[in-house]
């Protein structure tokens, strides 16, 4: 962190007066940037709510990106766009253009109808998403009819007034007014690698960068320290974050489920591909009519993608989104619940999340380990002057007293993750001091000295030094944390703290804290770990004090590696030491990052939990970010699901949820996916030898409509325990495995399907079509009840919803023939003799289906994981 020249400092107050011109519109690029104007204009109080309406209805809401909400028709009509879609609608056209309308007035309403049910979950899905993510909407503290209140990021208007501290996200590009030791890093706009200290006043008239608005703060930038008021100047895409958004703002890292999805499509295509080129070469080789053998292979090509999947997916989400947020925890990202089932690498703050984060201050000692009352009252000046983000150890020393009596604040040089230190410039009467506290090692690699018993200073030689680092050490293996406290003497006319003064400085001694592990907390852990999930602690503490905490929580430790180890480690060195380490100490925010980067270098899908500033990086990297509703604005902001409880027993709840959805995202994966293959194939197959198609388009259409209604409950279907009791990934080559295996079988089944009706009851084209389609349409939905469970089927209880659906497909699937649809669509009346038939062949197909399900699970799915 810089800390720049003596500037005058304001007390920051809710209420004041400030003097400047509001721009009424966004500016140009050649526009004079507004915070290089002078102050004469309007007193500027704060806005009262009747002002802020219209201020809302003439600036719009604070947004950098615009979500509009499209008319229902637009969305509906936006949905035809699908490549498929279009291709059996200009199919049809063309049918309807060569006479053949019984083909068009057919494939229509199919395709409307599948639409039409993709479109209605999805909305339902949608709306319940959005209800969600405005539960953790950020807010801002603004003056509103002159009092402080907690306002809607989104409603915050040019001419609002807003109060800022350490860990805010700055709201809106606004101009300060009055602040205090103000650090904000905006490195997103300027790519500034450090904080940048501002201060309200007048700029030169060459101060036209960002980089030089000292008296300004843009949206999108994070408080590191300090306190600030400031009058909002511009909102949503007027920002300066606004003007430059699409190159600036960067896409979260892709996730395991958004990977494994986009490779499951590019997947179906090359075998859509595959099969649509094959049934047009055969059909050019038998000189069958152009018209029919593409509708016939568009057909072929809509039957074997699942188009509900979207669908699927998205209510099975919002589903377990819903049923998470009755265990008080939102989920802000839905694809967030899929990477949460998928986790098996946990990596945890520890004060806070592990602990109760109630830290007493249990002790003040010097080197000698004798009580030393100088050592708290140094630490509570302090804490009592710092004005950054009072952490928990500083409301623990203040909570034993106040000492500031008649000591003045002169300056500060702000907390940091680098330094790991905060000083404050004090002084009381003829004394001038610079007072220190932070971590232990920080602080001793600025000390030159230390106080005696008699409070004389004595030379911090090599063997003090090592006194002093046992002290530490002893008292670490209490699992107390330490801060170090040190100060020194100043000139009086010295007005001004810099870095540089942070030396030569007088250890006083070390105030030692106790934070007790939550309860519950122990069971919480073995619960994860007993559910397959590796916990990991990533912490600024000592290995010492965490190596105590994790024997309270009864967590193994299999290694441990510290900042200083990891900041000389590369990345192959790195990616071979995480996997097999527990705990990460002394670890700043960057260096978390490395540690999660890493495990997800090894394959694992890794979560975080944290709550502070210094988790904000972490929890973007991670493939899941979790923060509790009490955290800082920046880290509710990146994370993907904030807990309302402070209890890692929901985390736990929110794994078995993840898997769960997870689980039933797969089963319309591996019902979908095989039994589709299994009739395309067999379709493909049968077009080479019969004279005829072997169905028609408009009936593939109808088999594939009627078997994504048989499965559209599967959201809410029930989950075997035993697919709660590990992580489980979407991989695609179980899928491929599942697919090609269950499909063949299917196919083998429908090749006695043919022998039967050609050979045993000798049908026509007619008779074939309708006799396969009710066979094919049968068979898939019955196996539903195989599939969906990895055990035996009468041992796992389907969901109701499900149960109905399917049969009533199967019920409607005997029934249509004999119905005048049936009629129109080209069936005829199926002999009794076919109905035996049906029942051997059933019977024998889903006995034949249960064994390979065993079979394939005992040896063929390999080590991959769905």
């Amino acid at each position: 962190m810089r800390k720049t020249s003596p500037a005058s400092r304001a007390p920051i107050a809710a209420s004041g007066e400030a003097k400047v011109v509001l721009p009424e519109k966004a500016r140009s690029a050649e526009a004079p940037r507004w915070w290089l104007s002078a102050e004469p204009g309007a007193t500027s109080t704060g806005l009262s709510d009747a002002e802020a309406r219209a201020g809302l209805a003439r600036h719009g809401p604070n947004r950098i990106v615009e979500r509009t909400h499209p008319r229902l028709v637009t969305r509906f009509v936006v949905r035809f766009k699908n490549p498929l879609v279009l291709l059996l609608l200009v199919a049809s056209a063309v049918s309807a253009f060569t006479g053949d309308m019984a083909n068009t007035a057919i494939i229509i309403p199919l395709v409307l109808l599948s639409v039409t049910l993709d479109f209605l979950q999805e909305h339902r899905a949608d709306r319940a998403a959005e209800k969600l993510r405005e539960s953790v909407a950020l807010h801002a503290l603004a003056l509103r009819n002159g009092k402080a209140q907690e306002v809607p990021v989104e409603a915050l208007v040019p001419g609002d007034v807003v109060l800022l501290s350490a860990g805010d996200r700055v709201p809106a590009d606004a101009r300060l007014l009055e602040c205090r030791d103000f650090f904000v890093n905006q490195g997103l706009l300027t790519g500034e690698s450090f904080p940048v200290e501002k201060r309200p006043g007048l700029l030169g008239a060459g101060a036209v960068e960002l980089q030089e608005a000292e008296n300004a703060v843009f949206m999108g930038s994070t408080v590191v320290s300090g306190s600030a008021r400031a009058l909002v100047m511009t909102t949503g895409q007027a920002t300066e974050l606004g003007n430059v958004a699409r190159s600036v703002l960067e896409a979260p890292p892709v996730t395991a489920f958004d990977t494994a999805s986009r490779r499951f499509g590019l997947l179906i295509m090359r075998l859509t591909l595959l099969l649509v080129l094959f049934v047009l070469f055969v059909s050019a080789l038998l000189h069958r009519p152009l018209i029919d053998a593409l509708l016939f292979a568009i057909a072929l090509a809509v039957g074997l993608t699942p188009e509900l999947l979207p669908m699927v997916i998205s209510v099975t989400l919002s589903s377990g989104a819903v049923r998470m947020a009755r265990r008080r925890v939102i989920v802000k990202r839905l694809s967030s619940i899929q990477d949460l089932g998928a986790m098996d690498v946990l990596c945890t703050d520890k004060t806070g999340t592990l602990t109760e984060a109630r830290i007493r201050l249990e002790r003040c000692v010097d080197i000698a380990g004798q009580e030393a009352p100088r050592v708290l009252l140094l630490a509570r000046l302090n804490s009592a002057f710092e004005s950054g983000l009072k952490s928990a150890l500083d409301d623990a020393i203040l909570a034993t007293g106040s000492e500031a009596g008649e000591w003045k604040k002169i300056d500060e040089v702000p907390f940091d993750f680098e330094r790991r230190r905060v000083s404050v410039l004090i002084e009381k009467a003829d004394a001038r001091w610079l007072v220190a506290k932070g971590s232990p090692d920080e602080v001793l690699a600025a000390c030159g000295s230390y106080e005696q018993n008699e409070g004389q200073a004595a030379a911090l030689d090599k063997e003090a030094l090592e006194r002093a680092r046992q002290r530490i050490r002893l008292l670490e293996k209490q699992g107390l944390r330490v801060l170090a406290v040190a100060w020194r003497a100043v000139p009086h006319d010295h007005s001004h703290a810099m870095l540089d003064d942070e030396s030569e400085l007088v250890l006083a001694g070390f105030a030692a804290f106790s934070d007790p592990p939550k309860a519950g907390a122990a069971q919480a852990l073995a619960d994860l770990r007993g559910s397959g999930v590796h916990v990991k602690i990533l912490t600024g503490d000592s290995d010492l004090v965490a190596k105590h905490l994790c024997g309270l929580l009864h967590l193994p430790v299999a290694g441990v590696l510290t900042g200083r180890e990891l900041a000389g480690m590369d990345e192959p060195s790195l990616r071979a030491r995480v996997a097999r380490t527990t705990l990460f100490c002394r670890m700043n925010p960057a260096q978390k990052s490395r540690v999660i980067l890493a495990l997800k270098a090894h394959g694992h899908v890794v979560g975080y939990l944290g709550d502070g500033v210094n988790d904000a990086p972490s929890l973007r990297t991670a493939d899941v970010g979790i923060t509790v509703d009490s955290a800082v604005d920046v880290a509710r902001e990146v994370a993907d699901m904030v807990m309302l409880d402070h209890d890692l027993a929901v985390l736990h709840d929110g794994v078995i949820e993840g898997r769960r959805t997870h689980a039933n995202v797969m089963k319309y994966i591996m019902m979908g996916s095989s039994s589709n293959f299994g009739n395309m194939v067999s379709m493909a197959a049968a077009s080479a030898f019969l004279p005829f198609l072997p169905m028609l388009p408009a009936q593939i259409l109808l088999n594939n409509v009627l078997y994504d209604l048989s499965e559209a409950a599967i959201p809410l279907d029930r989950v075997d325990a035993r697919e709660l009791r590990r992580p489980r990934t979407l991989s695609i080559r179980f899928i491929q495995r599942y697919m090609m295996f269950f499909g063949l079988v299917s196919s083998c089944f429908d090749g006695l399907t043919f022998y039967v009706l050609l050979v045993l009851l000798d049908a026509d084209a007619a008779l074939f079509r309708t006799g396969w389609f009710v066979e094919s349409l049968m068979s898939q939905v019955l196996v539903i009840f195989i599939i969906r469970t990895r055990g035996p089927p009468w041992k796992s209880r389907p969901g109701r919803v499900l149960v109905g659906t399917s049969l009533s497909v199967a019920v409607a699937a005997l029934l249509l023939p004999v119905t005048p649809l049936g009629a129109a669509m080209g069936f005829v009346a199926l002999p009794p003799a076919f109905f035996a038939w049906l029942a051997a062949l059933l019977l024998a197909y889903l006995c034949t289906a249960e064994m390979a399900k065993r079979l394939f699970f005992r040896r063929l799915a390999g080590h991959s994981v769905a």
